[in-house]
């Protein structure tokens, strides 16, 4: 029984039964490389794209989605911004000691008691850091031996200061103000002639000079 180039048997010599291909030998002499005439199988479909099923979904058939793409080795990343750390509170200090321009200011607004004061000729600064919610100014109590944050007591002495004369206090905002505390000779700030108010906060910034006594001046500095 003649064969075809597919290989299908069929019963006919001219063509194929099977496949309707032309049977070899039907008439048409066979070319080079296989029978004249004859036709090579169409290729395989290419494969399908990969696809990855949502989760919970097996079964359906609208829910097919691709897989997200890989970054590529080296490639920038999507990251967010980094903040910066913050910064913490804002340290304060002050300095103390004898000024002349306030001394020589007192001296010409007070009267003839004041004669037998002198501007210390020599009086080392002191230097304190605010700590806690509030600062006192004054001299040492040696009869109790209250002894304030600021004691103008050491020497040289400075005699127009009360005991309790004034205060620092922190602010809410992290700041101070000066607080009399209804001291005998008052209290002025940044050269005033008129103190201050007893019992009223007074807010200070960096480099605001707070007056007591007959020459000291403190000066508030922000570190």
């Amino acid at each position: 029984m003649p064969t075809c180039p597919n290989g299908h048997r069929s019963d006919a010599d001219d063509w194929c039964e099977v496949c309707g291909h032309r049977m070899a030998g039907a008439g048409v002499p066979p070319g080079p490389g296989g029978p004249a005439g004859s036709v090579p199988p169409p290729p395989p479909p290419p494969p399908a794209p990969f696809l990855a099923q949502a989760p919970g979904t097996a079964g359906q058939d609208d829910d097919w989605v691709l897989p997200p793409p890989s970054t590529p080795a080296g490639a920038p990343q999507n990251r967010p911004p980094q903040q910066p750390a913050p910064s913490g509170p804002a340290s304060w200090s002050v300095s103390v000691g004898p000024d002349r321009s306030y001394f020589m200011a007192m001296m010409q607004r007070s009267g003839p008691e004041a004669n037998g004061l002198n501007l210390p000729a020599y009086s080392p600064e002191q230097r304190h850091a605010l700590v806690g919610n509030q600062f006192t100014i004054g001299r040492r109590r040696h009869s109790t031996g209250d002894t304030p944050d600021i004691d103008l007591s050491v020497p040289p002495e400075d005699p127009g200061v009360s005991h309790q004369h004034a205060m620092l206090v922190q602010q809410p905002d992290g700041g101070w103000a000066v607080v009399d505390q209804n001291s005998t000779n008052g209290t002025t700030v940044n050269g005033g002639e008129d103190p201050i108010q007893p019992y009223v906060p007074v807010p200070l910034s960096d480099g605001d000079r707070v007056h007591v006594g007959a020459w000291t001046t403190i000066t508030l500095r922000r570190d």
